[in-house]
């Protein structure tokens, strides 16, 4: 048998979901509730971290912020910090950081994204279903962000 096949193949466990912080406003609350024209702008964004706390355990933490409405016409705002804490094994440690940036916040997402859905619902709006986020794409960003800023030092 040669090492390749008796090798343990590679896993991403998560040991635990949950909410670490979480905020909705509705300052013009009643008035905001009535029905309008036209929907408002809405602006959401997006931020993951992470740390490791063990060997092959990291914690990631998924921040969605948003807000619909501007100024005076402010409807709600929110925040959302939705943690995970993950067990990697067996895989490369140069694939590490990207499974970590990119795979646990996908399988976080879906929870983080129903949890923003029912709390601007139980806020008096519809449902805020955010759309599918890339974090791949975002990962990839971050790092280039993060290599032209060392870049500069």
């Amino acid at each position: 048998m040669t090492d390749a096949t008796s090798a343990a193949p590679p896993s991403l466990s998560a040991l635990g979901q949950y909410i670490k912080d979480l905020s909705f406003e509705n300052p013009n609350a009643p008035n905001s509730l009535a029905p309008k024209e036209q929907g408002p702008n809405i602006a959401i964004s997006v931020n993951v971290n992470a740390k490791q706390l063990a060997e092959t355990d990291f914690e990631v933490e998924l921040t969605l912020e948003g807000k619909a409405g501007e100024g005076e016409g402010l409807l709600f705002r929110f925040e959302l910090l939705y943690a995970g804490i993950f067990r990697i094994q067996n895989i490369p440690a140069e694939n590490i950081q990207a499974v970590v940036m990119i795979e646990c916040p996908r399988l976080m997402f879906p929870f983080a994204r129903q949890i923003v859905a029912d709390c601007v619902r139980n806020g008096g709006f519809p449902p805020l279903f955010i759309d599918p986020i890339d974090f791949a794409t975002l990962y990839q960003q971050k790092m280039a962000q993060m290599q032209g800023t060392s870049g500069n030092a």
